[in-house]
């Protein structure tokens, strides 16, 4: 395939060719309100200071790219959308009580490193929140790890702090975890709905599925990466998590539905796994993609340091996307390959 000449010239693979009204704005300000019922809930549970956040997360997104583009002399893309959504995407990923300099910072590492350094959106290797979530787990752990206790009420100021119920499952096990919820029947009830501690856009399922179903719905993303990922916690958690009558590890008798309603799972699986730049582009590749996302996460999950593994695993898989494309090579439309007489 030969190089592109210009920034202007498009590379194709064989055809048939998608063709589609839907432009990158589009799409990018569609995902960004697919996430508006999540981040609302986040509002809900954790008061105003979760707006001031990702408020805070979203401005200084938007400067890095504005700043980034204006020294190098590149059109202007605050409009498309795709830094707005970097900077909600990191908020999201952020503990309530983040401190302003973490959501500035993060952001800044998010577009002008993660994202302009390769050249700008389309190009970029990681996903750009994550990578911004990344360097700052990395520089202020304390700070990324300290959580609050949703507060259900807009007007509250003081937080309580408390473990995250991925945390507690790691450290105390599970009989920690149901006497603060009191019943797994609560429990469950407590991790779809979100009422409990974690970053700020991860904790309620429920809600996060209403935003997927419409990226579902206009089919901005498929089921491919998703159910693959999600699939395959399930299924490894159930086989080596622990079991909730023992509390112990034994096999086939973990509780998969606890590791599937914690942690990131749901929003990194349904907004940031399937991020299109960073991704393979083949369907069976994007299962592979799915499958090796969740098979990290379980192996962070029940026997690395720490308590989550989504972030971690989404980037480490975002390195093998080109090689599973290579491999996987689209098939030519109507090619048959001929037997050997």
């Amino acid at each position: 395939m030969e190089a592109a000449k210009s920034p202007r010239e498009l590379i194709v693979s064989v055809s048939p060719h998608v063709k589609s009204e839907d432009s990158v704005a589009k799409i990018m300000w569609t995902v960004n309100l697919s996430l508006l019922p999540a981040f609302a809930g986040s509002v809900y549970f954790f008061g105003w200071r979760a707006l001031y956040v990702t408020a805070l997360c979203i401005v200084a997104a938007l400067f890095g790219e504005w700043l980034v583009e204006k020294l190098t002399s590149r059109p202007m893309t605050l409009s498309d959308g795709s830094a707005f959504l970097t900077g909600l995407l990191l908020g999201m990923n952020l503990p309530p009580s983040s401190p302003a300099y973490i959501a500035i910072i993060g952001s800044l590492v998010a577009v002008m490193v993660a994202k302009q350094m390769f050249g700008g959106l389309g190009f970029n290797i990681f996903n750009p929140a994550l990578m911004g979530r990344a360097f700052v787990l990395i520089t202020w752990p304390r700070a990324m790890t300290t959580w609050t206790a949703p507060v259900a009420s807009l007007g509250a100021v003081d937080a309580q702090t408390t473990a995250t119920p991925l945390g507690l499952l790691k450290e105390e096990g599970l009989h920690k975890l149901l006497e603060v919820f009191g019943s797994k029947s609560a429990l469950y009830m407590h991790l779809f709905v979100g009422n409990r501690a974690g970053s700020l856009g991860e904790t309620s399922v429920l809600l996060l599925l209403i935003g997927a179903a419409i990226l579902l719905l206009k089919r901005y993303i498929t089921w491919h990466i998703p159910l693959s990922f999600v699939a395959t916690v399930g299924v490894l958690t159930w086989i080596f998590g622990t079991n909730p009558e023992t509390g112990g590890l034994a096999l086939f008798g973990g509780d998969p539905l606890i590791h599937l309603m914690s942690g990131g799972l749901i929003l990194g699986a349904f907004f940031m796994a399937t991020d299109y730049v960073t991704v393979p582009t083949i369907k069976a590749g994007q299962v592979i993609f799915g499958v090796g996302c969740g098979i990290l996460t379980v192996i962070i999950r029940l026997w690395g340091g720490f308590p989550e593994g989504v972030m971690f695993s989404i980037l480490l898989m975002n390195c093998f996307a080109p090689l599973i494309d290579r491999r996987m090579r689209s098939r030519i439309f109507g090619y048959r390959k001929v037997e050997a007489a």
